[in-house]
């Protein structure tokens, strides 16, 4: 059976625009779609929502305007729905053991308390154990196509790099698109104390050069992969690790970035 791309909607623009990057993704991937709402009443967070049944009510409404909007402008897409009474957290990390990938809104804010949140994306993406797809509601996110680069960060070049190059080769594949893989390594204490031992890092044979090796030895069982034609291109660099939790946005032809590891 396949694995569905599953997203979290709460009527948000955000959660909007994750759907309708996951539809695209959906349909270069040959795979199902699922939507899930989850819903959950808390009247002592919002004292003026209405009751229980019209809240209720409003959700499945959202939910189906949204499905047969992706129907319509996706009409080979395989779509199902499903509204679920419980934490939005839960559900969400319990969809995303199933699915292919789980995508959400990157800054979500429902109109009913107890709706995908911005915090629910956040503790959603820091438990999860598969892959989970950030999409901002942008000119960017609704112009992403099959042209540019997936760019993936890697930290640990270790056996934990694994299922992320496998999600980063597959995205690039979808779209026959350039893989750009970037990983950022921090210099030892001893190359902290004086300009000369900073030179000597990127001198050759130096930590940097080993870095690179080190990168170009993790990517090569991708390259003997025949599934996997697209361009390969990757650098290793000195840098904290911060700049992979906090990305700069990547350029308009760069369609996906995933970090990890």
């Amino acid at each position: 059976m396949l694995r569905p791309i599953t997203v979290g909607l709460d009527g948000s623009p955000e959660s909007l625009a994750a759907a309708d990057w996951a539809a695209r993704e959906a349909q270069r991937r040959g795979l199902p779609l699922h939507l899930v709402n989850a819903w959950i009443w808390q009247p002592h967070d919002m004292p003026v929502a209405e009751d229980l049944n019209a809240q209720k009510r409003w959700a499945l409404s959202m939910l189906r305007e949204s499905e047969q909007d992706l129907r319509a402008r996706y009409p080979q897409l395989t779509i199902d729905t499903e509204q679920v009474s419980e934490p939005a957290t839960e559900v969400l990390l319990g969809r995303a053991e199933k699915a292919e990938m789980l995508v959400l809104g990157s800054s979500g804010h429902g109109a009913i308390a107890g709706f995908l949140l911005g915090s629910v994306g956040q503790h959603v993406l820091a438990k999860a154990q598969h892959p989970v797809v950030m999409v901002r509601a942008n000119t960017r996110s609704a112009a992403e196509g099959d042209t540019g680069e997936v760019v993936v960060g890697l930290q640990d070049l270790g056996s934990q790099a694994g299922p992320l190059l496998e999600f980063a080769f597959h995205a690039a594949a979808a779209r026959g698109a350039t893989l750009r893989a970037v990983h950022a390594w921090d210099l030892p204490p001893l190359y902290r104390r004086g300009p000369e031992a900073g030179q000597a890092a990127v001198e050759p044979g130096g930590l940097a050069e080993q870095q690179e090796k080190a990168l170009s030895a993790a990517l090569q069982p991708w390259r003997e992969q025949g599934e996997f034609n697209q361009s390969l291109q990757h650098r290793a660099v000195a840098a904290s690790v911060a700049a992979l939790r906090r990305p700069r946005p990547v350029s308009a032809n760069r369609g996906f970035f995933g970090a990890g590891c």
